[in-house]
Formats: C-alpha cells, sequence, structure tokens
C-alpha cells in the first residue's frame, strides 16, 4: 500500500526534547508530486493544538493500511505553501522505505564540532557536540559552566564540510534536559528556539554529508 490524497498522517517529532517528541499530531494529505508530499499543518491529538514545523524538522510518521495495520516512514520537512490553507511540504518517501516497523532513526549524526554559548547571566563558554540534528543539540558541558533545564543560550556552531569551507551558524536554544554520565561528565541537551532557515539548512546539508560517510565506511 501506498500514500495517497486525503491518508491521514500520525506524526512525531524531532525537536531534541525526549517528552515532545513522543507527541503524536494528526494531518492529512492535501497533494502529493514526484518528490514531495504536501500535508495539512499538524494537530496535536486531544488538544487541538496547531504543531508548527520549521525547514528540516525531522518526522517520523505512519498511516493506516486496511486492519488497523500502522506503515511507518521517516521524513523531513521541505518547506511551506500557502494557499486555501497553509501546507507544509516534506520529503516523498520510495515505497521501500514504508515499513511495518517504526524507525525512529532521526537525521542526527554523531559529532564533534565547536560550540560557543552565552548565558543571559553575562557568562560564556565554548564546549564540544555529542551529536547534532535539525532538531537540536547536544554538548558536554564542565561542571563549573553552570545551565539549567530551561535556560535560555545563544550559541554559536562552528561546521566543517568535506570540501574545506567552514561555516558559523548562530542560534538560540532551550536546555531541555541535563544528563550526568558515568564517566562524570555532564551531558546537555537542547532543542532549538531561534534559528533561521538558511542556518538550519547548513546544519542539515553537514548532516547529510556526516550520514553518507557513516553508510560508506
Amino acid at each position: 500500500m501506498y500514500l495517497k490524497v486525503n491518508e491521514v498522517l500520525f506524526i512525531q517529532v524531532d525537536t531534541g526534547d525526549e517528552k515532545e517528541a513522543k507527541l503524536v499530531y494528526k494531518s492529512r494529505i492535501s497533494e502529493i508530486t514526484e518528490d514531495s508530499i504536501f500535508m495539512e499543518v499538524p494537530i496535536q491529538e486531544g488538544t487541538g493544538r496547531l504543531k508548527k514545523l520549521y525547514l528540516g524538522d525531522e518526522l517520523s510518521i505512519y498511516f493506516l493500511s486496511e486492519g488497523g495495520i500502522k506503515n511507518y516512514f521517516n521524513t523531513h520537512v521541505l518547506g511551506f505553501h500557502d494557499d486555501v490553507i497553509r501546507q507544509v511540504r516534506i520529503r516523498k518517501p520510495e515505497a521501500e522505505e514504508i515499513t511495518k516497523i517504526q524507525r525512529r532513526s532521526f537525521l542526527r549524526v554523531q559529532a564533534e564540532l565547536e560550540i560557543a554559548m552565552s548565558h543571559k547571566d553575562g557568562s560564556k563558554f565554548l564546549s564540544k557536540t555529542e551529536d547534532v540534528g535539525g532538531g537540536g543539540v547536544s554538548f558536554y558541558s564542565a561542571p563549573d559552566q553552570t545551565v539549567n533545564e530551561e535556560d535560555i543560550l545563544s550559541c554559536w556552531l562552528l561546521i566543517p564540510y568535506k570540501n574545506g569551507m567552514v561555516e558559523h551558524v548562530p542560534f538560540e536554544a532551550e536546555v531541555v534536559r541535563i544528563k550526568k554520565l558515568l564517566n562524570g561528565r555532564i551531558l546537555t541537551m537542547l532543542k532549538f528556539t531561534s534559528i533561521a532557515d538558511i542556518e538550519r539548512q547548513k546544519l542539515i546539508r553537514y548532516c547529510f554529508e556526516r550520514q553518507f560517510d557513516f553508510k560508506n565506511r
């Protein structure tokens, strides 16, 4: 079975926040093209709250086939289109990418990148990321680098590409989780709260390059 117009989609979004990532939103396909799917803005089941999506957001989606069977695929947001109603454009999966087994493999890659951060209290510090993705990043922090959950940080990420070019990606992010590791290090997880589309695209490009490298090892 493949996707069709008016198909109802059930969606989870990778925001860097584990609790948020468990929420399920509902949408409907309005148009299908050769390489894209246009869907309505997702609504959270039970509350009716609209989910604002951003360019590059990673989505885990399923739809129901006959007998109530769940058919899963992963995709990401390609853009938006304003017609009678606002539509979200996502990457159209190949038929073989649709499976009856959920694969929560968002486009998040392990990467040790330099990250600079500025706290609202005026403190500034440097660190290295543990992973990066379309919805946020995780970094290692030292005990004297005091941040708390729900803090907002102004950040700059240094991204080196395979062609030798280096980009600086600025963004604001919220601390969504702080985890103390067995080796004594502290892993701090961020989700983006403000990032320009062009900057997010730079990060996504890097993730695709890293993912391609991993697949070819």
